[in-house]
């Protein structure tokens, strides 16, 4: 097993690992209706929502996938290759990874996740949110979709301290 340069504290390294795991309820639930479950969804006529075509399906499956890959990049921030490129990338392979070239996508990203999760659910206790065919299928979807509001401030805390470890020991060192 190859280590970081700095030590990881323990709280960081296992953040990063929960990351991958706030996504991956939305992703199971949003695979229900690739599978043709309605997921308890109403159409704009009461009706049981139904998922259109093989192109919706499969984009509902590349997003679910894309999710969970651009989840596990946080793991990135607590390892090896998070500080030298792995070889096998071309161009970059081997290369020691500039800390601010991992630090403004993290940082951006975490941004853009509180924004996005902030703004979907925004309505959730109105009327104007999702129509369900009743109460349980709307508690099952939050439950699925709520831990993706933490997302965004968990990756900001892990490239926090990322940047503690990277920067500051820079600065310490100079």
């Amino acid at each position: 097993m190859t280590t970081t340069e700095r030590p990881v504290p323990r709280w960081a390294y296992r953040l990063a690992h929960a990351i991958p795991f706030l996504a991956l309820p939305s992703g199971l639930w949003r695979l229900g209706l690739v599978f043709g479950s309605s997921m308890g969804l109403l159409d704009t006529n009461g009706q049981a929502a139904a998922l259109g075509g093989a192109g919706g399906k499969l984009y509902v499956i590349f997003l679910t996938v894309f999710s969970e890959l651009v989840a596990l990049t946080a793991l990135g921030l607590v390892s090896r290759w998070g500080e030298i490129a792995p070889r096998w990338i071309p161009f970059i392979g081997g290369r020691r990874v500039h800390p601010y070239a991992a630090i403004v996508p993290a940082v951006l990203g975490s941004l853009c996740l509180i924004a996005i999760w902030t703004f979907a659910f925004r309505d959730v206790f109105t009327d104007d949110f999702i129509q369900f065919s009743s109460p349980a299928w709307k508690a099952l979807m939050l439950a699925c979709y709520l831990p993706l509001n933490l997302w965004g401030p968990a990756l900001l805390v892990v490239t926090w301290a990322y940047y503690r470890r990277r920067v500051s020991a820079l600065a310490v060192a100079v």
